[in-house]
């Protein structure tokens, strides 16, 4: 059961404006995810060590991630999600408040802790809210138009972050950071409606989705899907290395295009999803994206050959992520949205923290050349589990 305690306005017709509210807390979440890998000399510079012991901010952030996810989900089930909200985007600020601060490497490492947490609660709660305030018949547009800051930052906040970085030191950088946050903060304490779910009680029958094999699917699903999506993104200047020749400005532009790419196909998404239901649009990314990174071995040269190349991934990669939420919060028990949310985040941060190592052993054994077509077996396999979960269930619209 759903109660919305104070909506000033009314969510039937402002949907889209409480998810515009709740993309930007995300643009913010999502800028800092994506924007420390840009500083890593700077931050290796500062604090005394090497790149690699740098490196591992990234690392021990997308860790705690996906560990804090459902854990702080279980631990705020009870609360309105408006108090959760600001209560994640808080600890995001302190967190990067505490980076940007800190002195030495150590407690640098630790703040990146801090900051996941209020990071993986917020994304989390965004999700399930805008959907809640949706309804089923928007759901996925809900979804995507939340997601949309997330792919913006990586488009626009992260290539920003990245140069004030770069003119004033990684540490103004985490400051702005810290205050996208705190901006927010009375946004949406002030005008998002106070939407109160009723939680699942107790420990066990909130973590009752885990017993529905729909729901493990979904998250095998998260796991495989995206590992093959971040293996080629993370390794994108060996994959188009024929195509960039060394220069940074070729690169930065495929950065670009595949971050404004990824917006397209995030909105796209959303409204398949709604249209299709979430099982279609699922496999239609899937299997154009298997079909995609097969072919792209012939497209890594010339530039003008790579730049569509990464363009047309980029649309599809990202026309996974509202269809993929849609489907485990129709899943979910009642009372277990925050949750199932939640372990969705933590399964795409597991991938992402997957896609390092996976990546670099297929760079090894495959080489660059045939490199995506490597990532393309594991996004064929999500393909795989989508159908047969379908067939399983006799179900085409979830």
């Amino acid at each position: 059961m759903t109660v919305i305690e104070t909506s000033p306005g009314g969510t039937g017709t402002r949907w889209r404006a409480h998810a515009a509210v709740l993309a930007f807390g995300a643009f913010a979440v999502g800028t800092d995810a994506f924007v420390i890998a840009g500083m890593l000399p700077d931050i290796a510079g500062s604090l005394g060590v090497s790149v690699g012991a740098a490196g591992q901010l990234v690392t021990v952030f997308s860790i705690a991630y996906a560990v804090l996810a459902p854990i702080l989900a279980a631990l705020t089930a009870s609360w309105s999600k408006r108090t959760v909200l600001v209560t994640a985007l808080v600890l995001f600020a302190v967190g990067n408040a505490v980076t940007a601060l800190a002195p030495a490497y150590w407690p640098v490492l630790a703040s990146r802790v801090i900051a996941a947490g209020g990071a993986a609660l917020y994304t989390a709660s965004a999700s399930a809210t805008a959907a809640a305030l949706a309804g089923e018949e928007h759901r996925g547009r809900a979804i995507s138009t939340v997601m949309l800051g997330i792919t913006v930052s990586l488009a626009l906040g992260a290539p920003l972050g990245t140069a004030v970085g770069a003119a004033l030191g990684w540490r103004a950088t985490m400051w702005i950071v810290t205050a996208l946050a705190l901006v927010i903060v009375p946004v949406v304490a002030l005008r998002l409606p106070d939407l109160r779910q009723d939680a699942a009680a107790g420990l066990r029958s909130r973590l009752a989705p885990l017993a529905d094999r729909r729901v493990l699917t979904v998250l095998a699903t998260t796991v495989v899907v995206f590992t093959g999506i971040y293996i080629p993104y993370t390794y994108i200047s060996a994959v188009y290395a024929p195509a960039v020749s060394g220069s940074g400005n070729r690169m930065a532009i495929l950065l670009l295009v595949f971050g404004v790419a990824g917006t397209a196909g995030n909105l796209i998404a959303g409204y398949l999803t709604d249209r299709q239901g979430p099982r279609r649009a699922v496999l239609i990314a899937t299997l154009s994206l298997t079909a995609v990174f097969l072919v792209l071995p012939a497209f890594r040269e010339p530039f003008g050959a790579a730049v569509p190349a990464v363009a047309v991934s980029a649309l599809f990669s990202f026309m996974v992520t509202a269809p993929l939420q849609h489907q485990i919060i129709s899943f979910a028990p009642p009372g277990t949205q925050s949750m199932v949310t939640s372990l969705y985040q933590s399964a795409l941060y597991l991938a992402i923290s997957l896609s390092g190592a996976v990546g670099a052993v297929g760079l090894n054994v495959f080489g660059a050349a045939w490199f995506t077509p490597f990532a393309a077996a594991f996004v064929a396999v999500a393909a795989i589990l989508t159908w047969t979960a379908g067939r399983r269930s006799g179900a085409l619209q979830v």
